[in-house]
């Protein structure tokens, strides 16, 4: 059974998404705020985090920064707040998306599943595999099984879903793929509007491997349509 930890300090909200969680066989626990929801997820064992904008205590932002530092887990986001600049500044720091409220605990729930139906078919393929699947393209070296990253040697840090969008762009060379075509496929879900998403990991993806963001040797934006990897 999956254990799903929810950060949230409005309390009605909080029992409504464990309820709906809880009826699809997931083990659900709940903290109130910002610290004794990182000290829980630092402290145990979670499949996924539901994390609040808004807590006392530590804001959401901190909690997933601390939390990306330790660990891979899914981190989804939730927030009343609707500026794009929040979900920016949410994703880039490493949560793996963003759900605006009000929005319906099956949404949730379909989010939770899709998430953890893509991470653990990431675990499991990494530890099936005996020798290291890598993609080399001029300076990038991506070790798949090891989930590494090297530009020209130098190894950076990726986030998960930043790594995946990478990783799959790279071994779809010169192919042009919409927002919502790589929303599907990182994100294994339709977009519902979430297009921010990929433009803001297009943008952190861009700020480790390109000497020159203005002028992308490597991503390129293909206007009107989406991007493409270059070889």
């Amino acid at each position: 059974m999956s254990r799903i930890l929810i950060v949230e300090d409005e309390e009605a909200i909080a029992e409504l998404e464990r309820d709906y969680l809880e009826m699809n066989d997931f083990e659900v626990t709940v903290r109130n705020n910002g610290q004794a929801g990182l000290d829980e997820a630092l402290s145990s064992q979670y499949d996924l985090v539901v994390l609040d904008l808004m807590l006392p205590e530590m804001d959401g932002f901190e909690v997933c920064k601390r939390i990306r530092e330790k660990m891979n887990i899914p981190i989804l986001m939730v927030s009343a707040k609707k500026d794009d600049i929040d979900k920016v500044r949410g994703l880039g720091l490493g949560a793996d998306d963003y759900l605006t409220k009000p929005f319906s605990p099956s949404e949730l729930v379909a989010r939770v599943k899709a998430h953890l139906t893509r991470y653990e078919r990431l675990v499991s393929a990494g530890a099936a595999k005996m020798e290291n699947d890598v993609v080399e393209i001029r300076d990038i070296r991506i070790d798949k099984t090891a989930r590494r990253v090297f530009i020209g040697g130098e190894e950076r840090s990726f986030t998960t879903k930043e790594f995946d969008l990478l990783t799959f762009l790279a071994e779809h060379p010169n192919r042009v793929f919409t927002k919502d075509e790589l929303f599907r496929e990182i994100w294994g879900m339709e977009s519902i509007g979430d297009i921010a998403t990929v433009t803001v990991h297009i943008k952190k993806i861009r700020e480790k491997v390109e000497e020159n963001t203005a002028k992308p040797q490597y991503i390129e934006t293909i206007w009107g349509v989406g991007y493409r990897f270059k070889i």
